[in-house]
């Protein structure tokens, strides 16, 4: 299964690379580079989604909000409507209602809180949390895909939303062309 969606986010990969090429620069809205990551967040979705029952661990539910959270801040800063927004998101997400809302909700705003409060600290400890779902191969795709799900939402991923998710590649041990990164 896992080969099958490393084909589609390669293939969604060189779709955006091939728009850039040919005159599309990223711009959110703009291009079918634009329209390349939608697909592919519309893909991770999927995926995600396909894998709900086999998500039910405390591992990949901390985890994800860690990752959340960190998309959320990955500029530096969550303004309440920014937060408000992903904890919609979180909350209506089809594989996280695996969990009671409460929980995601709390785990979640714990990071959020940290990161407003000292940025590097915060994102040092949502990155120990992430590092946890490393053990499962599953789960650690999945969260990568929450994160850029979430990441997507608006129809654009912002650079500093993608430094995370590479990040959290890194921590995880998964490749980041993978995810077309």
């Amino acid at each position: 299964m896992w080969d099958r969606i490393k084909d589609q986010a390669k293939g969604l990969q060189q779709q955006a690379q091939g728009a850039r090429g040919a005159g599309g620069h990223g711009r959110p809205g703009s291009g079918s580079s634009g329209a390349s990551k939608a697909q592919l967040v519309n893909t991770l979705k999927s995926q995600l989604t396909s894998l709900k029952t086999e998500l039910k661990s405390g591992a990949y539910r901390d985890a994800s909000m860690a990752m959340c959270a960190l998309v959320a801040a990955a500029d530096g800063h969550v303004d309440p409507a920014e937060r408000q927004h992903v904890e919609s998101l979180i909350l209506n997400n089809d594989v996280l209602q695996n969990f009671p809302s409460e929980q995601l909700r709390q785990r979640f705003n714990k990071h959020v809180d940290q990161l407003a409060v000292n940025f590097q600290q915060g994102k040092a400890e949502a990155m120990q949390e992430i590092a946890k779902a490393a053990k499962k191969p599953t789960e650690a795709r999945a969260v990568v895909q929450t994160g850029f799900v979430v990441a997507g939402a608006d129809g654009y991923v912002a650079p500093a939303e993608e430094q995370v998710l590479r990040e959290a590649c890194s921590v995880l041990g998964l490749p980041t062309q993978e995810f077309g990164l």
